[in-house]
């Protein structure tokens, strides 16, 4: 097996992990609890990070940083309003792969700012996306939308403009850099959090446990993707086997959590999963987006 698919793989578990345990941390804490002490699982790999020889190379590192620091910003409020919308009810195995379609919004963003073209895989993604959206809301408790729902589609638009803004930094820098800048850029909401929320650190070893491996799969996820481009894996294949992690989190969810999936939604799921991977094929001239769990992307 070569290397950058191993990486590849390596990737959709660690992505998978982290989409089954933000449910139950979503039941027992609050959005902004969950984003602020997970934070604490960042702090190895940007550790590891920091002492990678090609972390300052690149032409432009001081707007390469900015681009991925705001990115990280949006990303981590991206995250908060994940949490929420699966602690208003919605299932890790439906939230997750709706909350994968925010490469809509990169794509959408990309058309109208840097004139990108739509290709034909990625027309087809927005009409298969649509047609998920609409299974998931059949039978919602609301005329139009599922209180979940309406909360997944915040998320949707933060990563779509994560993405974007990672799109640009990572011509200006290196992989690791950009990555670096936006682990940081997941610190400032999590500092910010206490000044508006109480934090109750009392929480039960289990919890601290389960909430420090939530950060830490994160941020190891968006590591070896880093590594899975650098050892050979091209945009068009790694983007949407990462952007996949959702087979992994279904299974789980239902395993683990008890989730109990209809037809109806394992067909939304099944539509969602292919609106990821045609929504990540490449164009020409075109739009190669690298899903980073949480909003986090990079484009080679």
């Amino acid at each position: 097996m070569p290397r950058w698919l191993l990486l590849t793989l390596l990737t959709m578990l660690l992505w998978g992990g982290w989409g089954v345990l933000s449910k139950p941390l979503s039941s027992a804490l609050s959005p902004w609890q969950v984003q602020t002490f997970s934070s604490l699982g960042l702090l190895p790999v940007l550790a590891l990070l920091g002492g990678s020889p090609n972390l300052r190379a690149g032409s432009e590192r001081k707007r390469g940083f900015a681009l991925a620091f705001v990115s990280g910003v949006l990303g981590s409020l991206g995250n908060v309003a994940y949490y929420q919308a699966l602690a208003a009810g919605g299932k890790a195995a439906a939230v997750t792969p709706i909350t994968a379609l925010y490469p809509l919004v990169t794509i959408a963003l990309a058309l109208l700012f840097l004139r990108e073209r739509l290709n034909h895989m990625q027309a087809l993604g927005i009409a298969a996306s649509l047609a998920a959206l609409y299974l998931f809301n059949v039978g919602g408790d609301t005329a139009w939308l599922s209180p979940w729902l309406a909360v997944a589609l915040i998320p949707i638009g933060l990563w779509g403009t994560s993405a974007l803004l990672q799109k640009l930094a990572t011509s200006a820098a290196t992989s690791e850099w950009v990555t670096f800048a936006f682990l940081l850029g997941e610190l400032p909401v999590a500092l910010a959090t206490p000044l508006f929320q109480p934090l109750d650190p009392g929480l039960s070893g289990p919890t601290w446990l389960m909430v420090v491996l939530l950060g830490l799969f994160f941020a190891l996820g968006n590591y070896t993707l880093i590594f899975a481009y650098g050892s050979g894996g091209r945009a068009a294949v790694v983007t949407p086997l990462a952007s996949l992690y959702a087979v992994v989190t279904i299974p789980l969810a239902v395993i683990f959590l008890h989730e109990r999936v209809v037809f109806r939604e394992w067909l939304g799921i099944a539509l969602a999963l292919m609106a990821v991977v045609a929504l990540s094929s490449e164009a020409k001239p075109g739009l190669s987006i690298a899903h980073d769990a949480g909003g986090t992307s990079a484009a080679t």
